[in-house]
């Protein structure tokens, strides 16, 4: 074989590799948009303008996270980030619970924010609160869900968000302690857990430290390492999602999450996972489902259930974090989905 030959070979090997090793996220993106240019030409287009509308529409969250994260390692930052976290473990789930309530991140701009938590080496149960809290509620979630389905609601919801918090830390604390949950970062996603590096050998903190190569190209390297990371998951999340809304019946769901008593609450929190759309397209289908005599319960638990689990977020946490973790994450939403939901359906029947 000639030298050519073998070049070209390797040169054919070597990008087959990376289209299936690094890069597979992207080929599974770009394969299922030519399935459905071939197909479905008119669903191609609108998935294609889904997945770009909902990319520019989360952006500033993550570039807000992503540069958070950046500037904290480039200035040294993240080892005073990570000791703020230190302390009384039970204290810092239960800050860490409302500040994810209270927080205006959505469920896939939090991820980086979690990432660079979980790699300077902040306790995973003060992360999991927060991480369970904050796709559940947020200001402006609070003031829409408030006008759409009623004021007693929106107290609920941010009820359920904080007490899944910390619920899900309490858990995860006592789990950790047993040694179950070390290191939960996936392999080259970060060096993360209750040891992480910046805890161990804390740099001196450089708040100017674009006058320092060195920080100011590690600002840049963290910054797109963390940009296109987060793309490519995305990217595939709001094209499987655009697919959802396109070919799930509403009325299916409609049908499914009727009802009162305690199944619908059991098959909302269920449901809620794979048909929620996102936090605020969900909001008038649970409102006009609760006008037509679905259980306020019930109601509640498919939009927690749904917000902490939905489709990008998910993905996100899939590719974030071990199998172990992520199922742990998943569980503890829909336990305590349900049990928010069970609470609510009690309340509002007295």
């Amino acid at each position: 074989m000639t030298e050519l030959a073998l070049s070209v070979r390797s040169w054919a090997a070597d990008l087959v590799h990376r289209l299936w090793g690094e890069e597979r996220v992207w080929l599974v993106s770009a394969s299922l948009l030519v399935v459905l240019f071939l197909i479905a030409p008119e669903q191609g287009a609108t998935s294609a303008a889904f997945a770009a509308q909902n990319l520019i529409n989360v952006a500033p969250f993550l570039v807000l996270s992503i540069g958070i994260a950046a500037y904290a390692g480039a200035t040294g930052a993240d080892g005073l980030i990570a000791r703020a976290f230190t302390g009384s473990p039970l204290v810092m789930i239960v800050i860490a619970a409302l500040a994810g309530g209270l927080s205006p991140f959505c469920s896939c701009g939090v991820i980086p924010l979690i990432a660079a938590l979980l790699a300077m080496g902040v306790p995973l149960a003060a992360v999991m609160a927060f991480w369970l809290a904050s796709p559940v509620m947020d200001p402006s979630m609070f003031v829409l869900t408030t006008g759409v389905i009623g004021l007693e609601f929106a107290i609920a919801k941010t009820m359920a968000a904080v007490g899944l918090g910390i619920a899900g830390g309490a858990v995860v604390h006592i789990m950790s302690k047993a040694g179950g949950l070390t290191n939960p970062l996936r392999e080259g996603v970060g060096n993360g857990g209750c040891c992480g590096s910046s805890v161990r050998a804390p740099k001196d903190v450089v708040w100017k430290f674009w006058h320092d190569d060195e920080r100011m190209s590690k600002f840049w390297r963290e910054g797109i390492k963390t940009t296109l990371f987060l793309a490519k998951w995305l990217t595939l999340a709001f094209l499987l999602e655009s697919l959802m809304l396109a070919w799930l019946p509403a009325d299916l769901v409609a049908q499914t999450l009727g009802g009162s008593g305690l199944a619908p609450i059991a098959v909302a929190t269920v449901v809620g996972v794979p048909a929620y759309l996102n936090g605020y397209a969900a909001l008038p289908l649970v409102g006009g489902l609760i006008e037509q005599g679905m259980a306020p319960g019930a109601g509640l638990a498919f939009l927690v259930a749904g917000g902490v689990t939905s489709l990008p977020a998910a993905i996100a946490v899939w590719a974030l974090v071990k199998r172990r973790v992520f199922f742990l994450y998943v569980g503890i939403a829909l336990t305590g989905s349900f049990v928010a939901g069970l609470l609510f359906h009690i309340w509002t029947s007295f």
